[in-house]
């Protein structure tokens, strides 16, 4: 969980790893907003360890921006923030000013909408939108090419009790259970 700070609404996440380990980055509370755990975060780039460098990656419904900036941190060649609230938004744009990292793109949109006519190809996406609310199946049945390629790594987080059905083109290759969340990895195979 992010900490709270005394002081006011807003919190932080840390780095994991790579070369911004340690640092923070300011998380202000929004609705739905839920940063993904320490643990998971740890697990996740665990399985993606040999896979992250010189990636291009899509990080939808960013929110803290917690899985994006993990990867630009440990060799992320690109990372696409796709944040629907302005004021998450906002923070994700500060969070990368401060890291003073270049090689990211925030932009201030509708994830479903941005997914109508992506711009370019992606090595692995991350989809870990606001629970309850019905996105992953929607944001699976957009994933197709030019978005993907042959490879492409697509990182799933949503609640433990929903049951997707995800497109027969993705391969499972690992899956962790962290209480009321399902962290799972997939490749996409054509």
């Amino acid at each position: 969980k992010s900490k709270m700070s005394k002081t006011n609404k807003n919190g932080y996440i840390r780095i994991i790893g790579g070369i911004y380990k340690s640092r923070k980055l300011t998380v202000i509370d929004a609705e739905s907003l839920r940063p993904t755990t320490d643990r998971v975060k740890e697990t996740v780039f665990n399985w993606l360890m040999f896979k992250i460098n010189n990636t291009n990656v899509l990080d939808l419904f960013a929110g803290s921006g917690s899985l994006g900036f993990e990867a630009l941190s440990r060799g992320a060649q690109k990372v696409t923030f796709i944040e629907q609230n302005p004021k998450v938004c906002k923070a994700l744009s500060a969070n990368a000013e401060n890291l003073k990292a270049k090689n990211c793109e925030i932009l201030n949109k509708d994830a479903l909408h941005f997914l109508d006519t992506p711009p370019e190809t992606y090595d692995l996406i991350f989809i870990d939108p606001p629970f309850r609310k019905g996105f992953v199946e929607t944001v699976l049945s957009k994933l197709t090419p030019p978005l993907l390629k042959n490879g492409t790594l697509i990182y799933i987080e949503n609640e433990n009790e929903n049951q997707i059905t995800v497109p027969a083109n993705f391969k499972l290759l690992k899956e962790l259970k962290c209480g009321q969340v399902l962290s799972r990895l997939f490749i996409y195979e054509n």
